[in-house]
């Protein structure tokens, strides 16, 4: 298979803060929620965001963005280290940045900060714009596109451009392969146009709508057909080659000709649906970069964004970039302050041990599922002597210091604790958690740590475990030894 193609991405990043915990209770001075056992987590955002999912897909990717020197601009740019090629543009004012509270996946409340805007542009800019063979622009509304527009004009006449545009934001330049509105953005954007002259009027009188009255407003018509004549709209007003209107988990309605074509979503994706639109947009760029069809391209953009919604979007996402305790570098928060700090402020902390050893799809479900029965997740790995001990002279094969790096990156574990003892109780008393996880492998099995967390209230809790994965069998296939051919991949939903 062939490399996928490079991308520029052009627009306004943002810095995004969650701060994840529980809400089990309102506050006793006032009727509003108090969230607990706090987990703060930070990724790139707006076409930040997008420029990372594009670099995802394994694409080589140019990032033209407004920086400057700003704590937020700062934390950003490490953010972006060894992801994306920066060409940065001047920043005035500090980087915008946005902190949503969320309780159980669910956002409570949202803080937007800084009014950073994009204040010129770069010889740099424009160079790489002139060489790109594809181009994105995630325009936020915060100057970027604007101060690139003319260079952005005349690459729409010789490469695909992708305009993904916000309601803060100024029309795609003319020309644009493919603009992505969401339908309340097209509505907005179509509503100012005015869809017909004899309500141009009332139409710069009225705010566009974008909250759930939408749907009611337009009801004889139907969400589907106010979609299709705002993407008619906009193709014209535009003069873009097709407009894809996107819809959330009914898919998108892509508009280049007499009749739109409704790509549907694969399934009914259930999660955190905000950053959907920015993977859309990414996987629709990637794909024209490849040379796919407008056809194509929507198809594998709706799919790409199901997924990602499905994997826990941006609040999913963030565990790319998140920071976790590093006992062995003898800094940050080791495993054992971590689970003292969850327990005080009454969260639930689940803990998960093994080896780990060539980590496979297996362990990462089980740790998936062992995350979400809690609010935090600590791996406790067997040492390489005791793996030795356990497994034979020839294992481990990835030795301890890889095995943390490597679980420590899962956006699913919060730290990772090493031992040397043959069985966890030692740490485990340590540690205290209330869950101990182990695969559904252990059903008949009466194990020794069950004693211990009986102790102090703790429980086993055991989890179903993908069939056929195992390090062994991984081993002796990469020894050439024989052995049954690995389960496909595709064919499991672990919920």
């Amino acid at each position: 298979m062939s490399r996928p193609a490079p991308l520029l991405v052009v627009g306004d990043a943002l810095l995004d803060h969650d701060l994840s915990g529980r809400a089990d209770r309102l506050a006793p001075d006032a009727p509003v929620p108090v969230l607990k056992a706090v987990r703060r987590t930070a990724r790139p955002g707006g076409a930040a965001l997008a420029a990372c999912l594009a670099a995802e897909d394994g694409r080589e990717v140019t990032f033209v963005t407004a920086l400057g020197d700003d704590e937020t601009s700062r934390d950003l740019r490490r953010l972006l280290a060894d992801r994306v090629t920066l060409v940065e543009l001047p920043l005035s004012g500090a980087l915008s940045s946005k902190t949503r509270l969320m309780a159980r996946g669910r956002p409570l409340l949202r803080l937007d900060e800084g009014d950073g805007r994009a204040c010129g542009a770069t010889e740099a800019a424009e160079a790489a714009i002139a060489a790109a063979g594809a181009v994105l622009v995630a325009d936020y509304g915060r100057g970027t596109a604007d101060a690139v527009r003319d260079a952005l004009a005349r690459a729409a006449r010789r490469v695909p451009v992708v305009w993904d545009p916000h309601p803060n934001g100024q029309p795609p330049v003319p020309g644009v392969k493919l603009a992505t509105p969401a339908a309340a953005e097209a509505r907005g954007f179509a509503a100012a146009l005015g869809e017909e002259p004899g309500r141009r009027a009332a139409a710069r009188q009225r705010p566009a709508r974008t909250g759930p009255g939408d749907e009611a407003a337009d009801a004889p018509r139907g969400r589907l057909a106010q979609a299709a004549a705002d993407a008619r709209t906009l193709l014209s007003a535009w003069r873009a080659a097709s407009v894809a209107v996107t819809m959330g988990e009914r898919g998108a309605l892509l508009t280049h000709g007499e009749a739109p074509m409704l790509v549907p979503s694969p399934w009914s994706a259930q999660g955190d649906a905000c950053g959907a639109g920015d993977r859309f947009a990414s996987a629709a760029a990637g794909l024209l970069a490849d040379e796919a069809l407008p056809e194509d391209a929507v198809q594998g953009a709706v799919h790409a964004a199901t997924q990602f919604v499905e994997d826990g979007g941006a609040h999913g996402f963030a565990g790319h970039f998140a920071p976790t305790a590093q006992p062995q570098d003898g800094g940050g928060e080791s495993a054992a302050e971590l689970a003292a700090r969850v327990r005080a402020a009454g969260g639930t902390v689940v803990a998960a041990g093994g080896c780990f050893d060539l980590l496979h799809a297996g362990h990462v479900a089980l740790l998936q599922a062992a995350r979400r029965a809690g609010d935090c997740l600590i791996v406790c790995l067997n040492s390489d002597a005791s793996v030795r001990r356990r497994k034979g002279d020839e294992r481990p094969i990835v030795p301890a210091a890889d095995r943390v790096r490597v679980l420590q990156a899962l956006g699913c574990v919060d730290a990772v604790t090493v031992f040397e003892e043959d069985t966890p109780e030692q740490v485990l008393q340590e540690l205290r958690p209330h869950i101990w996880v182990k695969g559904g492998d252990y059903a008949l099995t009466r194990m020794p740590e069950t004693e211990v967390l009986e102790g102090w209230g703790g429980q086993v809790m055991l989890l179903p475990y993908l069939d056929g994965r195992s390090s062994t069998k991984l081993a002796e296939r990469a020894a050439g030894q024989p052995g049954e051919p690995l389960p496909d991949a595709t064919a499991d939903r672990v919920v």
